[in-house]
């Protein structure tokens, strides 16, 4: 069966352009005009990836994502004409594992998203437990506990925490933590990766502000602190 996505976006013209290009690339396609629409299509079609605009009628892009992110893994990639950093941020900060900015090449769309769904991939893999701390985390499965709780973490955001957690102690700089947990080193800028560790900070620490997993090493990147 062929792979499904949302598309999302309040101009017809974009929509179609869009839409036409991802058949011929393999994708069976849903599309939405405004946030309402998209969201009761996520639920109804449950798409493996959905393109989403930033600006849209009735719900924006980006509560459309937050809510989608809240209960969902569904992969995302925000689509805007908003080009300033902090924009960025705040799309990845509210769940989006990747960002463009209008106006981008369709074959780069199309590359994006196969690199967001590959990270969706691996339940074929062997089962494999890491267990460091209170946390337990399922590389087969793709989903991680803390204390018998699960928590609720993006594709990307998993891949970067068992990137991590595999190796603890190991320092990654944060251009090899792009290529190896974001696989688009040539596309995203380091902060990026902050972003995210910030994120999944907030979801496995008691107090974000003092980190007791994923750690900050100054001027070079981040390590899993050394934990059995």
């Amino acid at each position: 069966m062929p792979q499904t996505l949302l598309l999302v976006d309040d101009e017809e013209q974009v929509l179609e352009v869009m839409q036409s290009f991802l058949r011929q690339e393999g994708f069976a396609i849903h599309t939405a005009t405004t946030g309402k629409e998209a969201l009761r299509l996520a639920k109804d079609k449950k798409p493996d990836l959905v393109v989403l605009d930033w600006m849209l009628p009735e719900t924006s892009g980006i509560e459309v994502c937050r809510e989608l992110r809240a209960t969902s893994r569904v992969g995302i990639i925000m689509v805007t004409a908003r080009a300033e950093e902090t924009d960025k941020i705040v799309g990845l900060e509210v769940g989006a594992d990747d960002y463009m900015t209008k106006p981008f090449s369709l074959r780069e769309l199309s590359a994006r998203i196969r690199s967001v769904l590959r990270r969706l991939e691996g339940r074929d893999e062997p089962e494999r437990h890491i267990r460091r701390g209170e946390l337990t985390i399922s590389e087969s499965e793709c989903r991680v506990w803390k204390g018998g709780r699960e928590l609720s973490l993006t594709p990307t955001e998993f891949k970067l925490l068992l990137t991590l957690a595999a190796k603890p102690g190991i320092v990654y700089s944060r251009l090899q933590l792009l290529q190896a947990a974001l696989e688009d080193d040539l596309w995203n800028d380091e902060r990026t990766v902050d972003a995210h560790v910030s994120r999944i900070r907030k979801k496995i620490d008691d107090d974000p502000s003092n980190p007791a997993y994923i750690q900050t090493v100054y001027g070079f990147g981040y390590r899993f602190g050394d934990r059995r």
